[in-house]
């Protein structure tokens, strides 16, 4: 079975930073695609980071430029670092791995496994 495991959420002033990490068992990120999502009350899961089989990353508009994905050199574990972060970053946020897609384009229905999420909180 696998399971995806999210660690490193919680409270930070606006302007400040947060690492997430996601480790996984039961799978081997890098063949397929991995990302990060963030849902808050009244909308949809939305992508914030993703990475393609080729290592390409992509990110949204509302994240670009201080949000950065990446993988560990033993594939076991995605990163998500977080800066300049604002009170609009505050939700919960999910790692996610696809079964079949090699290329990624943020939809939810690419992926299969989830994590439970953790909490990011940005006062001001």
């Amino acid at each position: 079975q696998v399971q995806l495991v999210e660690s490193g959420g919680g409270s930070v002033p606006a302007g400040g930073s947060l690492k997430l990490s996601c480790a996984a068992s039961g799978y081997t990120y890098g063949e397929k695609c991995a990302g990060w999502f963030r849902q808050v009350p009244g909308k949809q899961r939305e992508a914030v980071a993703q990475i393609d089989s080729d290592g390409m990353t992509t990110y949204p508009d509302s994240v670009q430029g201080r949000f950065t994905m990446s993988l560990d050199t033993a594939k076991t574990t995605l990163y998500l670092q977080m800066d300049s972060l604002t009170p609009e970053d505050t939700a919960i946020y999910y790692c996610a791995a696809s079964r079949w897609y090699v290329r990624c384009r943020g939809r939810t229905d690419e992926y299969s496994y989830w994590s439970q999420g953790t909490q990011v909180t940005v006062t001001s």
